[in-house]
C-alpha cells in the first residue's frame, strides 16, 4: 500500500508539471500580440491617446492676455487666457489672433510651471493666427506639425489646451475628425475653411493643438459652436494653412496675398439673369480699383465675372477665394459679360487676362 501510494503521488506530480508547462506554452502563443503598457517602464503603446498627450503636452503653453481699461484716474485691468503651440527652439509660439488682440501685456506659462513675458511678433486677423515670442533661457520643446491635407473624416484626433484658464492647463480631449473644409464666416466677414472635430474644445482652448495619433499637430483650435442643443462641434485651422501663414509672418511681418484690384458690387442670381436676358445664370458684378491690375487690363464698372481660369464663379466669396489661392504675379483668365451702355446695344462676352498684384494693406 505504501509503495503504491508513493507511485501515485509521483505520477500526479509529473502530470501536474507537464500540464502547467503546456498551459504556459499555449498562453504564450495565443496571448495578445501587442502590449498596451510596458510593465517595466510604464510607457504607453505607440498610437495611444496617453502617448500622444505625454509627447505633445510639453509643446503646449498657456497664454495670458492682460488689458488695461479706463482712463488714467480710474484704470482697471482684465485678463483673458488662451493656449499656444511652441513653433521653434527660438521661442516663437503660434496662437490665435483673437487670443492676443488688444493685449497690453502677454504672459506665457510653460509646462515646467515657469512664466515668461512674451512679445507680439506679427498677426493675421484674416486667418485668426498670430506669432508671439518669449526669451529662451531654458530648453523648450517645439511641436511637430503634420500635413492636414492627409486627414480623413473619422480619423482619431486629440485636442490639447487650457480650457477655462491655467487651472486646467494642458487638458486632453479625444475625438474624431467630423468634417473637412467646413466654411465658417466671422463677424468681421472673414471666411475660414476649417477642420471640424467632436474633441471637446472650450473657452481657453483657442490657440491650442489638434493632434493626430502620431503626435503631429494637424490644426490650431480656434472656435466652437456654442448654441443650446448643439455639442461636439469644434473647429481648427488646418496645419497646412498655419505653416504658410506663420512662415510669412516670420519672414515678412505680414501675410503676402495676391489682389486683382476690384471691389465686389453684387452677385447675379438665375432670376436676375433671366429678367435682364443675360446669356449666363451666375456671376459677380465688379468695379475696378483705379490704377489696379484689373483697371489696367480694361475691366469696366458693372462688368460681370462669370469664370476664372475656366471655372464658374457663383458668388463674391468664391471669386475672392480663387484669387487668394493664386500666386502674386500669376496671370489669370477671366470670362466677362459686359451689359449694354448708352453707346452700345449689344451684350459683350469678353476674355480678359489679368496679372495679379500684391496686397499692400
Amino acid at each position: 500500500m505504501k509503495i503504491s501510494n508513493r507511485r501515485g503521488i509521483k505520477l500526479f506530480l509529473i502530470c501536474f508539471c507537464l500540464g502547467l508547462g503546456t498551459f504556459a506554452f499555449i498562453n504564450n502563443l495565443t496571448g495578445p500580440s501587442k502590449k498596451v503598457i510596458n510593465d517595466e517602464q510604464g510607457v504607453p503603446a505607440i498610437g495611444s491617446v496617453s502617448n500622444v498627450a505625454s509627447k505633445v503636452s510639453p509643446s503646449i503653453v498657456g497664454v495670458s492676455s492682460l488689458r488695461r481699461n479706463g482712463d488714467m484716474f480710474n484704470q482697471k485691468s482684465s485678463e483673458a487666457t488662451g493656449s499656444g503651440v511652441i513653433w521653434d527652439k527660438e521661442g516663437h509660439i503660434v496662437t490665435n489672433y483673437h487670443v492676443v488682440e488688444g493685449a497690453d501685456r502677454l504672459v506665457v506659462s510653460l509646462v515646467d510651471g515657469n512664466q515668461e513675458e512674451a512679445t507680439l511678433v506679427a498677426s493675421d486677423p484674416r486667418t485668426d493666427l498670430a506669432v508671439i515670442k518669449i526669451k529662451v533661457d531654458r530648453k523648450v520643446t517645439p511641436a511637430k506639425f503634420g500635413n492636414s491635407d492627409k486627414l480623413v473624416v473619422g480619423q482619431e484626433v486629440v485636442a490639447i489646451g487650457n480650457p477655462l484658464g491655467l487651472r486646467f492647463a494642458r487638458s486632453v480631449t479625444a475625438g474624431v475628425v467630423s468634417g473637412l473644409n467646413r466654411i465658417i464666416t466671422s463677424e468681421e466677414g472673414f471666411v475660414f475653411h476649417l477642420i471640424q472635430t467632436d474633441a471637446a474644445i472650450n473657452p481657453g482652448n483657442s490657440g491650442g493643438a489638434l493632434v493626430d495619433l502620431s503626435g503631429q499637430v494637424v490644426g490650431i483650435n480656434t472656435i466652437k459652436i456654442a448654441v443650446p442643443g448643439f455639442e461636439g462641434m469644434g473647429f481648427s485651422i488646418p496645419s497646412k494653412q498655419v505653416g504658410m501663414v506663420v512662415n510669412d509672418l516670420l519672414k515678412n511681418g505680414r501675410v503676402l496675398r495676391p489682389i486683382m484690384g476690384i471691389k465686389i458690387l453684387g452677385e447675379i442670381s438665375p432670376d436676375e439673369a433671366s429678367y435682364y436676358n443675360l446669356p449666363v445664370s451666375n456671376g459677380v458684378v465688379v468695379i475696378p480699383v483705379a490704377g489696379g491690375p484689373a483697371d489696367q487690363m480694361g475691366i469696366k464698372e458693372n462688368d460681370i465675372v462669370t469664370k476664372m481660369n475656366g471655372e464658374p464663379v457663383e458668388n463674391g466669396q468664391e471669386l475672392q477665394e480663387k484669387i487668394f489661392a493664386s500666386k502674386i504675379g500669376e496671370e489669370i483668365e477671366l470670362q466677362i459679360v459686359r451689359i449694354p451702355r448708352q453707346d452700345s446695344t449689344q451684350i459683350e462676352n469678353l476674355t480678359i487676362k489679368v496679372k495679379l498684384g500684391q496686397d499692400q494693406s
